[in-house]
């Protein structure tokens, strides 16, 4: 009996290994057939960028097989997004740390190009260490002890206006330093470097500090530095040369507080990648050194390469180092990293079916979220989202709070969405839609009127300049339900569709070319907004949104 249960065991493993493998392998090929942009190349090789989006300022962690990226948030919440990796190639987000942003009232209205700058993140005392920037306040710390959250309550490690992206440093006795730079829109001035200690907690600056580099010189804009310690030398990575035109500097001393050497270690040369800099040198299980890092794609934003790094002299290369000068220039496909496995290929999360309790983790507000916005209708597979009042200032939705946004997946892509609007019959000036958001934006969106639903395009040159939207009607429509779509193309120039049937689709006629945020790339997204304050709201459902290739 016991042998015939054995062979009974071993013959369902074997079934359920089959299953599990055919299932991986049917979500492998999904993802290959599907998803935009895949860095992996299924052969032991990736291309850059490992994340083709907008993740600004990146920022590493390896804590034993596990690879954690944080980065830039500006005023969008949730912020400081996690990310997690096992090879340093495929990325999902597992979570936020900001989940809200203070001081709160403050940042109840969209604040573009405040909030988070580049933070860093660290692992001491069995903890996640996430110290970022807020220019306009200080230098705050979050700490979790699962990266995924909960994240503690922010404090303010250093208050000051101008000093920005910090990065701690636990030394071998026990002291911890923080580095820093400043903005000189705020400081009035920029391109040097300071260090300052920190009390035991990691919670509090305890001295002046100290300038430790003036890139003036040399090095003008030198900004978001690393602060590492390797075989006796500190070192100092850190960008310089402008966001991008510049280049990656390293600064090596015996003494944490110089007098520092200088070495530029990666600059564009002859690759297509401007401005190869700010990121993180990270290491392997296996003791290979990697360096992450951000190139700026205008509409398209930060997005994330991965370069191999070596060691030579005790200072280190980033790249391919073909002409032996000793600083390297950006790759753009090489071997994954040596991690002793092959994983999963996954990308950041795109689509959303809003079948679960909560927003999918690639969305984004333009400010502090607030309950009365949206509800998650399990139910039905669904969210609805209010049409908000906007504030009596607003002019614009670049104005506005209550416009959920995801990142730019890729140069080209298409996104569409399934929406039945149920307007307020006692509020006029309800709209809800889909937009594409910049410093220009553009919308193609449903408005309830006196005589019924109109599809309407709508467009805004300079909202940041507070200017009021174009608007004009493309058809009545007969039905509440409706498909929008956007085709983005390569350079970022925006077709918008409508459908009633989500099959035959319309070109409105209309191209748009997206434009870049303050700091951020563009963005694809959802509204639903009013004018006019009244004692209930309308709203619209959303089915779901999908990203898709263009064929």
């Amino acid at each position: 009996m016991m042998q015939l249960l054995r062979r009974f065991y071993s013959g369902l493993i074997l079934i359920l290994s089959g299953i599990l493998f055919s299932s991986m392998a049917f979500s492998q090929s999904l993802i290959k057939d599907s998803a935009v942009w895949i860095p992996d190349q299924y052969n032991g090789t990736y291309k850059n960028p490992v994340i083709n989006a907008d993740y600004s300022d990146p920022d590493v962690v390896r804590v034993g097989r596990d690879y954690y990226l944080t980065s830039s948030s500006f005023e969008d919440i949730p912020g400081l997004p996690i990310l997690h990796s096992y090879d340093l190639v495929n990325w999902q987000i597992i979570g936020h740390a900001l989940l809200q942003q203070p001081p709160f009232d403050h940042f109840n209205t969209p604040r573009h190009g405040e909030g988070v700058w580049a933070p860093a993140i660290r692992y001491y005392h069995d903890a996640f260490y996430l110290y970022y920037p807020d220019p306009d306040y200080g230098i705050y710390l979050t700490k979790a002890i699962n990266p995924s959250g909960p994240w503690s309550k922010p404090i303010l490690v250093y208050a000051g206006k101008g000093i920005i992206d910090p990065c701690p440093l636990l030394d071998e006795d026990g002291q911890m330093y923080l580095v820093h730079a400043f903005a000189g829109s705020r400081a009035g001035i920029k391109s040097i470097i300071a260090i300052n200690k920190l009390n035991k907690e990691g919670t509090k600056v305890i001295d002046d500090g100290l300038i430790v580099y003036d890139g003036h010189e040399l090095d003008p804009t030198i900004e978001g530095p690393k602060l590492y310690k390797h075989h006796g030398y500190y070192y100092i990575f850190a960008p310089a040369g402008g966001v991008t035109t510049g280049w990656q500097l390293v600064l090596r001393s015996k003494n944490i507080y110089g007098p520092y050497e200088r070495k530029v270690v990666m600059a564009q040369g002859k690759s297509v990648v401007n401005g190869p800099h700010q990121g993180a040198w990270v290491n392997t299980i296996t003791g290979e050194d990697w360096f992450i890092h951000f190139q700026d794609k205008g509409p398209y934003g930060r997005v994330v390469h991965l370069e191999p790094m070596i060691w030579k002299n005790d200072w280190p290369i980033i790249g391919a180092d073909n002409d032996g000068s000793g600083i390297g220039e950006p790759v753009t496909t090489y071997h994954k990293p040596n991690v002793q496995k092959n994983y999963p290929v996954i990308n950041p999360q795109e689509t959303d079916e809003f079948n679960a309790s909560t927003l999918g983790l690639q969305w984004q507000w333009m400010a502090n979220a607030q309950p009365t916005w949206y509800y998650m209708n399990q139910g039905k597979g669904s969210v609805r989202l209010y049409a908000s009042t906007s504030p009596e200032w607003t002019k614009n939705l670049w104005q506005t709070p209550n416009v959920l946004l995801q990142k730019f997946p890729d140069d080209e892509f298409i996104a569409t969405t399934k929406l039945t609007f149920t307007p307020n019959p006692k509020n006029e000036t309800e709209k809800t839609g889909l937009v594409i958001m910049g410093l220009s934006y553009a919308d193609i969106a449903v408005r309830s009127k006196k005589d019924g639903l109109f599809l309407v395009y709508g467009n805004c040159k300079n909202a940041d300049k507070g200017n009021i939207e174009n608007e004009h009607v493309i058809t009545k429509l007969d039905s509440s339900t409706i498909y929008l779509r956007v085709k983005v193309n390569v350079g970022a120039k925006c077709t918008f569709y409508y459908s009633i049937d989500g099959i035959n689709f319309t070109d409105t006629g209309e191209e748009f070319q997206a434009e870049p945020g303050r700091w951020i790339g563009a963005k694809v997204g959802l509204f639903s907004t009013k004018s006019e304050q009244s004692n209930d709201s309308g709203y619209e459902d959303i089915d779901w949104f999908r990203i898709h290739k263009i064929f």
